[in-house]
């Protein structure tokens, strides 16, 4: 068979192609499926290049908290699929968030955040890098006139997610974008929630994007793991961090992540169809109050995500009549799902973000979140959807006294 580029055949390939083939790199074995490299050091063939490799004169492995050929075909694939021009892969999706502000903020820097993103961002910029002199202002996600009069001079960076957790808001990426480049400062999204198998945002202006490998990446919730995409020019900064202080990805966790990305958007669209159901059918039901999903029509984010993602992903939110008494009677109910804080499995999770995702944040901070007593988030995972609402239903009766 004749020699070829891989990255070239793959340039205008579709998105599930890159999905199984991106990034692969055989070695003399010929193996179909990517190699999994379990080893802390690399030999050398003498001392000439150990010192150009430690010297960085020449590319190659020189320590797996530096570099593996398992972590780095991941980081490849990934990048592919998001359309940027590299990846860094870490040991979890906030060391990722850690390793990306540690990277590119300095003291004295301000950072414009989501008031939306997950709880445990939010501690670590107020709690960790405001003790480094970093400030933070926190906003709405989507109200463009909070995010313009929020910038100052030192802003460095506007980070967000987008949908938001939990309650599934949509960001005008195109006019954060704009917002971005006009002060000078940096658009860094977490892509978790939709995945580039329906948004990527780098297409749509923003400088890097940011997972939690552990969610829909990995998809069936075996490993932990982050990873952060976007121009050389700034994964650079981040991989100096990442070798320094050491949150690096395992081979194994990168093996997992690059089977899971073999299936990331067939599972995207199964997850997507399921919730679009559940979502209507809870609508309907007495003792909801309220849905959140971006795919329902009476969303405020609706048409944006029309506009900016492929389809609307497979975490949707909904009020049960109550507070928090009624919210764990529902969920105590339920018999198939599991209560469980994380999502992105293929078996579906239920959770109230009140007291378990968001529970570090001020009563205040989470009223003005939307993070209510009686609210529950459901990540909806592969199941049959039949099934899920009779579990569903538990939860109803539980609240009705059936």
């Amino acid at each position: 068979m004749e020699d070829y580029d891989l990255d070239i055949l793959l340039r205008d390939a579709g998105l599930d192609t890159i999905a199984v083939r991106g990034g692969q790199r055989r070695n003399a074995e010929g193996e179909h499926s990517e190699a999994l490299f379990l080893t802390s050091s690399y030999v050398f063939p003498d001392a000439a290049t150990a010192a150009a490799r430690f010297s960085g004169e020449e590319e190659g492995n020189v320590y797996s908290r530096y570099t593996n050929p398992t972590v780095r075909n991941f980081e490849s694939r990934i990048a592919a699929l998001e359309g940027g021009e590299t990846a860094v892969a870490t040991s979890s999706g906030m060391a990722a968030i850690m390793s990306t502000f540690m990277a590119l903020l300095q003291a004295g820097d301000h950072v414009v955040c989501s008031r939306d993103v997950f709880g445990t961002t939010t501690v670590l910029l107020n709690k960790f890098f405001a003790k480094f002199g970093v400030e933070v202002t926190f906003v709405s996600l989507t109200s463009q006139s909070q995010w313009r009069e929020a910038v100052r001079e030192n802003t460095r960076i506007l980070f967000l997610e987008t949908p938001s957790n939990p309650l599934c808001e949509v960001a005008d990426l195109g006019f954060l974008a704009e917002l971005a480049e006009a002060v000078g400062c940096l658009l860094v999204v977490d892509n978790c929630f939709c995945t580039p198998a329906l948004q990527q945002p780098l297409k749509l202006g923003a400088d890097l994007v940011i997972h939690s490998a552990t969610k829909y990446l990995d998809g069936q919730g075996r490993c932990v793991g982050g990873v952060v995409v976007g121009r050389h020019e700034l994964l650079n900064e981040v991989t100096a961090f990442m070798r320094a202080a050491g949150p690096t990805m395992s081979a194994f966790n990168a093996w997992v992540f690059l089977k899971g990305l073999e299936t990331l958007r067939l599972r995207m669209e199964a997850h997507s169809r399921s919730a679009m159901d559940l979502a209507v059918w809870l609508q309907q039901q007495e003792g909801v109050e309220r849905v959140y999903y971006a795919g329902l029509d009476d969303h405020p984010g609706h048409d944006l995500a029309c506009r900016q993602q492929r389809d609307f992903g497979g975490v949707l939110s909904f009020c049960v009549t109550g507070g928090m008494e009624s919210a764990w009677k529902f969920i105590d109910a339920t018999r198939l799902v599991s209560l469980t804080a994380n999502l992105g499995d293929a078996k579906t999770t239920i959770v109230h973000p009140a007291t378990t995702t968001h529970s570090r944040l001020s009563e205040q901070e989470r009223e003005l979140g939307g993070i209510t007593p009686n609210l529950i988030r459901v990540a909806v995972g592969l199941e049959d959807v039949a099934d899920l609402k009779t579990d569903m239903e538990r939860g109803l009766g539980a609240l009705s006294g059936r």
